[in-house]
């Protein structure tokens, strides 16, 4: 039977850009083998999850420029704490215990890169975010 790590594991997509080189930071090794496909692969929940958001304020992300959308997702993961620590979840709740582990060692380092992360695959989903939920009306 297989464990709940090798079953996490395994649901992950592989990233070939996402290369682990000598003489990178334990930040970054991390960042590469697990923050990168964990986020590839919680794409649509993350989407998902700042639909929401736009929509529990107003929708007034969907009537704003390109310019002003990418602050927005900026400010709504920078200064809302709450949003952010959804996020957070999201990702978090696909490590490994051993990947727990080393994450704990860091915690606000991997949080920064986690975060920078996310943030730019909303940015760069910008267009799939634009198609509004079916229960917006």
């Amino acid at each position: 039977m297989e464990t709940r790590d090798e079953v996490l594991i395994g649901l992950r997509p592989s990233i070939a850009s996402a290369k682990v080189l000598p003489g990178m930071s334990s930040e970054e090794i991390f960042q590469n083998e697990t923050l990168r496909p964990i986020i590839k692969l919680q794409n649509d929940l993350l989407l998902a999850a700042f639909r929401n958001y736009a929509q529990k304020h107003k929708n007034v992300f969907y009537d704003l420029s390109v310019e002003k959308r990418l602050d927005y997702i900026e400010n709504a993961i920078h200064k809302d704490m709450k949003f952010r620590n959804s996020l957070k979840g999201m990702v978090i709740g696909q490590f490994t215990i051993q990947e727990y582990e080393r994450y704990i060692q860091n915690s606000s380092a991997l949080n920064k890169r986690m975060m920078t992360l996310v943030k730019e695959r909303l940015k760069n989903n910008m267009l799939l975010l634009e198609q509004k939920s079916s229960s917006v009306a």
